[in-house]
């Protein structure tokens, strides 16, 4: 039985193998020839190897990956930065559930099911694990009935669309979620959301920016004096999304040959969209006689305005352009919107691996690196009696953040540090390891990060070499004479002077280098 089962799997593997050929030389998308080659990969793992054991498919998932300790360090440079700035500006964390009703996200992503992963748990109640932190957020605000607060969240999220891993977009990825809520004058969080967002890119140094900002009211205000029926406002407005990878031709033929809109009408969308400028442009278009038709418009563009005045107090306005063109796809904003690009998306180039498992270079290349807007209705969708909370927020994309970093620290030879150990125990001669041990577990009491090599006699010069590569800055050496004169000999691995220093004084000494460092 054992050897007719082999024989299916192994028939079953060539007939998978010439499935692959017959599409490959097709020419078949990318898509399909991996979704192929995966059947293969998992046939032949069912079939194992010669003694018998199954042979796994070492792979992440799709949209999916790990990260080595260098890659850590930059991430976790990045979430210090970022939630440095959070605090900075009174935000406390809030910790959200990964896991919620999908009733609820169906609520909120008619439009994009499909991003959604959904699972089936007990009672026949179907979750889903989240898509975005802005929807468990408000549903946390309705549950605990709680009208004022400012908080920050940073958690994995997850989406079910198409990965593009070199622009850093993935399936499972962190978000980092900044929010203010609560009843308040007009434009003063908004600003201070914009400040955060200048603080953040202009701390973690990359690249040169720009924040567009514009704002729902003025969209929707726009279409109707273009002339665009209320009923299309909302597929229009994905369209005006797609500008930032799209040239105008393709977006307005987009929208006469698919949306139905007739010529004219969006040659006036294309005269709106193409404007970029700040609190002049707002005050040019308060004055213009189409604009003045919209009470909706209106108001948007003086709020557009006092956003502005504001900007320039916080001394921001230097990265803020007003930009027609943003729309943002999202259907729970409610007023002002806003995202953040890099002027230059070019990195080095990262090693991909293409279907056929060959490496390939491509640039890394990002979208907007951070967005987000104001959401006064979405608190009110989860309020049994329908009580609306005005929020605004901002999300920042590490994903996309740290693929920049990454590929900067790649191309520039950086020397990342992975450990923060101030200090490494080493012994000049054999039999001192139980030495070693007391001298670091002194250290280690003392709250100094120190560390020792896994061997009982090792030579001096690999503990030394050790230092060099993982960038330890310090070296307490023991070795018979210092043992005798009761000191221990400290080294600095960069300029490799040394020095005596007498056990009682030894913390302190390495405290005062390593704080000066």
């Amino acid at each position: 039985k054992i050897m007719d089962d082999k024989a299916k799997i192994q028939e079953a593997i060539k007939i998978q193998g010439e499935v692959v050929r017959k599409i490959k030389a097709e020419k078949a998308s990318k898509e399909q020839i991996d979704k192929e080659v995966a059947k293969l990969l998992e046939l032949k793992a069912h079939l194992g190897g010669d003694d018998g054991r199954p042979q796994f498919v070492l792979k992440t998932a799709k949209g999916t990956r790990d990260y080595n300790p260098k890659q850590m360090a930059i991430r976790e440079k990045v979430f210090t930065t970022i939630i440095s700035c959070f605090k900075r500006h009174g935000a406390g964390c809030v910790s959200l559930l990964l896991m919620f009703l999908i009733t609820i996200s169906k609520a909120t992503f008619n439009h994009c099911l499909l991003i959604i992963f959904f699972f089936q748990m007990t009672f026949y109640q179907l979750h889903t694990v989240r898509v975005r932190v802005k929807v468990p957020f408000a549903r946390y605000l309705a549950m605990n009935k709680i009208t004022n607060i400012k908080r920050y969240h940073i958690a994995k999220v997850y989406r079910r669309d198409n990965p593009a891993m070199t622009r850093g977009r993935y399936r499972e990825f962190y978000q980092c979620d900044f929010d203010i809520a609560g009843q308040y004058d007009a434009m003063i969080p908004d600003a201070e959301c914009l400040k955060i967002v200048h603080e953040i890119l202009s701390e973690l140094d990359i690249g040169d920016f720009r924040i567009k900002v514009n704002d729902r009211r003025i969209l929707d205000g726009m279409f109707a004096v273009c002339g665009v029926p209320d009923d299309k406002f909302r597929t229009i407005c994905s369209t005006v999304d797609k500008l930032d990878k799209l040239p105008w031709e393709d977006v307005k033929k987009e929208m006469v040959q698919e949306k139905g809109l007739s010529e004219d009408v969006a040659d006036q969308i294309g005269v709106y969209v193409g404007m970029q400028g700040g609190m002049d442009l707002a005050e040019r278009l308060l004055q213009d006689q189409k604009m003045c038709q919209s009470k909706q418009a209106c108001a948007g563009l003086t709020d557009i305005k006092l956003l502005f005045s504001y900007l320039q107090l916080f001394q921001a306005t230097d990265k803020v352009v007003f930009d027609l063109s943003l729309a943002r796809g999202l259907d729970y904003y409610t007023g002002i919107i806003y995202e953040a690009v890099l002027s230059q998306t070019g990195v080095a180039p990262v090693a991909t691996e293409s279907s056929n498992g060959a490496l390939t270079e491509e640039c890394v290349t990002v979208g907007s690196v951070a967005g987000g807007g104001r959401y006064d209705g979405l608190v009110g969708m989860f309020d049994p009696k329908a009580r609306k909370v005005p929020c605004v927020g901002v999300s920042i994309g590490i994903e996309r953040i740290f693929s920049i970093m990454e590929q900067k620290a790649e191309a520039s030879a950086e020397k990342v540090r992975t450990t923060e150990v101030q200090v490494m125990v080493a012994a000049a001669q054999k039999n001192l390891l139980e030495e070693r041990l007391r001298l670091i577990t002194e250290l280690w009491n003392a709250g100094i990060k120190a560390e020792l090599m896994y061997k009982r006699n090792p030579k001096l010069l690999s503990q030394l070499q050790h230092c060099e590569e993982t960038g330890i800055p310090l070296v307490a050496i023991l070795g018979e004479q210092e043992l005798k004169n009761g000191v221990v000999k400290l080294r600095d691995v960069a300029t490799r002077d040394e020095v005596d220093v007498s056990r009682a004084e030894l913390i302190a000494e390495i405290k005062r280098r390593t704080s000066e460092a």
